[in-house]
């Protein structure tokens, strides 16, 4: 089976792969050359955990190709799958969708013979009809289907996923579609993996509506959190008396300094703005965006707070830049809201992470230093900030921290450490919602 991949972004070179590993033909295919080219070389532009050896694998397979050239890979595809980027819309909140629907136009123009084209990407309600629409009219001989496949992705354990998910959905709208994607599919039947076939609509809202219930979830438990400080309540005690009960379950309910990320700061928004085109209330939806944007202001106040109330001249080694730990991706991390602040009053910060620090240079304020070398972030600080829970931050010599530090501050935005350990070292701990 030959498929295509439209864009070598996150999302279509991980699906690309995987499918490849699943014995397709695919070509991914990218505008971008330098990506094109930076690939066939084997240097893989994003970072994702066992990525490079899975790309590497169905390479010398002859299984997995890149290539600039869409008019050659479409022409001899049985499945196309779109996989551009959908960014927030400036101004309305709205998803962009102009990359899709130049995707489908080029893809209409050199298609040849029966094929499916997919929507891998994000999109809203009614894109999959319109994306049909427009092939239609670019070539209205064209012999095709357009279906939804969302993917459901966790950045860091994104393989995983995919060859393990909890399940697959196809929208659809014909025998023949269905055929070829559960035939593409066929490998996840040894796992028993369940797929869900709806119609295209039903499939394209599952994915936003999915990421706006587990926004919810991290939004309601940031609330709680608040809440737990003005009583003395431990939000980490409550999230789990309340992830025992089956039906709530305990993932997302972790207070921290706000969710971040390529998928729910912009799903949440674009659902918002769907259900203002259709006259629908979605107050629970915004209640969500407005708590997780007053949730980084809180840390910003919570930092300084922690610093007697001005971060001037105080030197604060953060660990941590990305918007969770095993990616390299600063998209909307709360670090892009928290640290201009603090800086913007005074701060010296020195930044550590293991992978996002390329990408977060150009997103920061240039006075911000990047030190490779977790101790010499540390070394002669006033206060330590604990912004990602990346594996090495998890089991730090509490003591070698407390003896290179200037100071004895230690803020911890993700709930990792106990109190009673940084007090026997020194440190003044301050957390989220304990």
């Amino acid at each position: 089976m030959n498929v295509v991949m439209i864009g070598a972004g996150y999302v279509g070179l991980v699906s690309g792969a995987c499918f490849a590993e699943f014995g397709a033909e695919v070509t991914c295919v990218d505008k971008q050359a330098d990506r094109v080219a930076a690939l066939r070389e084997g240097r893989i532009p994003i970072y994702e955990p066992g990525l490079d050896a899975l790309v590497a694998r169905n390479v010398a397979g002859g299984r997995l190709r890149f290539s600039t050239d869409l008019a050659a890979a479409v022409a001899d595809a049985d499945l196309v799958f779109i996989a551009v980027g959908t960014p927030t819309r400036r101004g309305d909140g709205h998803a962009d969708l102009k990359y899709v629907y130049a995707a489908a136009e080029e893809i209409a123009q050199n298609l040849a013979g029966y094929t499916v084209i997919v929507d891998k990407s994000t999109v809203p309600v009614g894109t999959a009809r319109e994306v049909s629409r427009v092939i239609s009219k670019t070539n209205p001989e064209a012999d095709f289907d357009v279906a939804s496949n969302p993917e459901f992705l966790r950045e860091g354990s994104a393989i995983g996923d995919f060859m393990r998910p909890d399940r697959v959905v196809l929208g659809v709208e014909s025998e023949r579609a269905e055929k070829l994607l559960r035939e593409l599919y066929r490998p996840l039947n040894l796992i028993e993996a369940p797929i869900l076939v709806t119609d295209l609509e039903s499939a394209e809202l599952i994915k936003y509506a999915a990421n706006a219930f587990l926004a919810t979830k991290i939004s309601f438990i940031n609330e709680m959190s608040q809440l737990c400080e003005k009583t003395g309540a431990d939000v980490n005690a409550v999230a789990k008396g309340m992830g025992m009960d089956k039906r709530i379950g305990n993932k997302f309910l972790h207070a921290g300094p706000g969710y971040g990320g390529s998928c729910f700061p912009k799903d949440t928004l674009a659902l918002n703005r769907m259900a203002q085109e259709h006259g629908v209330s979605s107050r629970i939806v915004e209640a969500v965006v407005e708590v997780n944007a007053s949730q980084k202001a809180r840390m910003v106040a919570k930092i300084r707070e922690a610093l007697g109330g001005s971060e001037a001249d105080k030197t604060l080694a953060v660990l941590g830049l990305t918007f969770k730990p095993e990616t390299d991706d600063m998209r909307d991390a709360p670090a892009l809201a928290i640290l201009p602040a603090l800086a913007d009053r005074g701060a010296t910060i020195r930044a550590h992470d293991p992978q996002g620090m390329h990408e977060a240079k150009p997103l920061l304020p240039e006075s911000i230093d990047y030190v490779d070398d977790l101790m010499d972030a540390i070394r002669g600080a006033d206060a330590v900030i604990l912004m990602t829970e990346w594996n090495q931050y998890r089991g730090l010599d509490l003591a070698a921290v407390s003896e290179a530090m200037r100071g004895d501050v230690f803020v911890d935005l993700r709930n990792v450490y106990e109190r009673p350990l940084m007090e026997k070292v020194g440190l003044k701990y301050h957390c989220v919602g304990r």
